[in-house]
């Protein structure tokens, strides 16, 4: 039986990426000269979840979850690092709310 390798970023590798590329944002309106948004406290960050792009702002915590872990590889896997408006996480927001329920 042959072993197929897999291209999957590390998840280090992944939360570097997403991180350098939350904090590379560019100043707009609602962001502080450093580039993050006025409303999302210290200690999180914004994601955007199904269809209708509903914003959740999360506590950078869920970093350290696999489960959480997993999404973001899927996010990566699907959408890439090249995205305009924020991370997307491809899942339903039911699905997420409730993963996201067991974590905190």
């Amino acid at each position: 039986m042959a072993y197929k390798k897999s291209n999957r970023l590390s998840q280090a590798a992944l939360i570097k990426q997403i991180m350098k590329r939350c904090s590379s944002m560019k100043k707009r309106q609602g962001y502080d000269e450093e580039g993050f948004p006025v409303d999302v406290p210290k200690g999180h960050f914004v994601v955007y979840v199904g269809e209708n792009r509903t914003r959740y702002i999360v506590p950078i915590s869920f970093l350290n979850h696999p489960e959480f872990q997993n999404l973001l590889q899927q996010a990566a896997e699907e959408f890439g690092f090249d995205y305009d408006m924020g991370l997307t996480i491809p899942c339903d927001e039911v699905a997420f709310e409730s993963l996201t329920s067991m974590l905190r």
